[in-house]
């Protein structure tokens, strides 16, 4: 009889029969199999449920990791989803955007969801969860696929299968009800102890842990400039037509996507002429201050922000507070033994704001410069003045928080919040990320101006998402607003020049799992040319031959 080998985390080997199941040897993988959420198959993230069939190397993805909370998230909706389904089927829920540690949910119809039905969904869920139903996936033909979703009223989904067609589609089925898969899910509905549901704006939020306490939630901090943001674009998509993967689909496929790329840029820099307008209705701002994650378009917002208010009568001048870190020598030491240059300690506080009251008081400043190589600070750049109509645009991961600039007045201050918040779903139940969004720009950009590898991109996106949750998002809600600087024909774009980085990301390397998924995500968009691009789109900071000097 055939045998095949798996070699376990610690290296040890064990010999099994073909088809043997993940789950099956759980307790070989660790001492807690009841935090294993998936597994690792050759660097592929896989359901316990996996079958294997050669010799592999087998890794558990446990509870505690972006991988493991991942896998939870979407169990946790496909639940969800599930128990409305038992509630009402006629009911069809609408997933939108992210808030905190949780997704928001409307109804498709657009009427309200009332307290009375967020309460029966909760219970309906807390049961399917008490009795640890099994979660199974199968596959049907293409035909019999397109029948279920024209019968569930799975529009979105139908017609994104239109313009992607496989001869078997696979699904998840739970009791009855079925949905597309996407990625791997739990094995089953036990494991979902740690979620809540709570009432908010026109629908719920379902709310999950974070990666890092998988136990327990965390205290719900409203952001409502930034829900107002999102559902001023999911109301612009709506107006236009554009709300999902396959809506685009449809543009490209009927040649009509050159006015939708227009009617894109124009709307966000309308949306930039009307934050250039509100610092002028302000009247005492000499300060703008712009923060955002990586790769949300900072620096070349920033330049279009500049025209806006060029525009309008006033001149700016640009500051970058990468001008003022102290050097490496000073920089403080993070918790990997390794300079953390992102913490506000790295940076020169005190000379910031020396700089920025000399300047208002109408004196010249000598502007320090640090040299990235040399790890070296020194005041050598060039002079500066403010005349009257001068206005300071500083741009960095710190410019919401307050401990950055103490010295100056609030009222002197705007401070603005950059992040490509799209609003397009690829179906009804399923999100397109925010982080993947910027993910894949970071790994475009990287590899044309940096030379960087889409493994090595991938590599270290995880910490760059922990300098965010550190000291970029705790700060959201002091932003006095909110530019969304996607592009929704934008991963369209992309995809030309993400695909063949991804597809070089081998098994061998750690980063193979989520550069297959992104190639599934890219995989369900059209592409579209980019000379199409405007020379001062934003997105051209990300794929180059921009009109703006960086």
């Amino acid at each position: 009889m055939n045998r095949i080998t798996i070699t376990l985390p610690n290296g040890k080997t064990l010999e099994t029969a073909p088809g043997t199941r993940a789950i099956d040897f759980i307790d070989a993988l660790t001492d807690a199999p009841e935090t294993v959420y998936a597994v690792r198959v050759n660097n592929m993230i896989c359901s316990l449920n996996k079958s294997l069939q050669t010799d592999s190397i087998v890794e558990p993805v446990i509870a505690k990791s972006k991988d493991g909370a991942e896998v939870y998230r979407r169990t946790l909706c496909f639940v969800m989803e599930a128990a409305m389904h038992e509630i009402d089927p006629s009911y069809r829920l609408l997933i939108g955007h992210s808030l905190g540690y949780g997704y928001y949910y409307t109804l498709r119809d657009g009427n309200g969801i009332h307290p009375p039905l967020i309460e029966k969904l909760k219970v309906k869920m807390a049961e399917l969860i008490s009795k640890n139903l099994s979660i199974e996936t199968f596959s049907l033909s293409y035909q019999q696929a397109m029948e279920l979703f024209e019968q569930e009223g799975l529009t979105d989904t139908r017609n994104l299968m239109r313009y992607k067609c496989p001869p078997r589609v696979q699904m998840n089925i739970l009791g009855d009800f079925k949905e597309m898969y996407f990625a791997p899910l739990l094995v089953s509905t036990g494991y979902l102890k740690t979620w809540e549901i709570i009432k908010y704006g026109n629908g719920f939020l379902l709310r999950f842990p974070t990666s890092q306490d998988p136990d327990n939630l965390t205290e719900f901090h409203d952001i409502p400039e930034l829900f107002k943001t999102y559902e001023r674009y999911k109301k612009w998509g709506k107006q236009i037509g554009v709300t999902t993967a396959a809506s685009l689909n449809e543009l490209v496929s009927k040649r009509k996507v050159n006015d939708f790329i227009t009617i894109s840029e124009i709307f966000q820099q309308k949306c930039i002429a009307d934050i250039a307008q509100e610092i002028q209705n302000r009247g005492k701002v000499k300060l703008v201050l712009i923060a955002g994650p990586s790769s949300s378009g900072k620096t070349t917002s920033a330049k279009k922000l500049a025209l806006e208010l060029q525009a309008i009568g006033y001149t700016p001048k640009v500051i970058s507070l990468d001008s003022y870190y102290i050097g490496r020598d000073k920089t403080p030491i993070g918790e990997d033994g390794k300079p953390d240059y992102e913490c506000l300690e790295a940076l020169n506080v005190p000379l910031i704001n020396q700089n920025l009251l000399d300047l208002f008081d109408g004196k010249e400043i000598t502007l320090p410069e640090y040299d990235f190589k040399t790890g070296v600070s020194s005041i050598t750049g060039p002079k500066m003045q403010l005349g009257e109509n001068d206005i300071v645009i500083m741009e960095g991961i710190h410019g919401l928080n307050d401990k950055l600039t103490p010295s100056i007045k609030p009222q002197n201050k705007f401070k603005l919040y950059l992040s490509p918040l799209t609003q397009l779903n690829f179906n009804e139940h399923n999100r397109i990320s925010t982080s993947d969004n910027r993910l894949i720009r970071r790994i475009v950009r990287d590899s044309q101006f940096r030379g960087k590898s889409a493994a090595g991109t991938i590599s270290m996106w995880e910490n760059v998402q922990k300098g965010e949750r550190l000291y970029i998002f705790p700060f959201q809600n002091n932003a006095d607003a909110i530019l969304n600087t996607a592009l929704d024909y934008e991963l369209s774009v992309l995809k030309i020049f993400a695909e063949p980085l991804l597809k070089m990301v081998t098994p061998m390397e750690k980063e193979y799992s989520e550069a297959c998924r992104l190639l599934r995500f890219l995989d369900v968009f059209p592409t579209i040319d980019p000379t199409e691009v405007p020379e001062r789109s934003i997105l051209r900071e990300f794929i180059g031959h921009s009109k703006f000097k960086y």
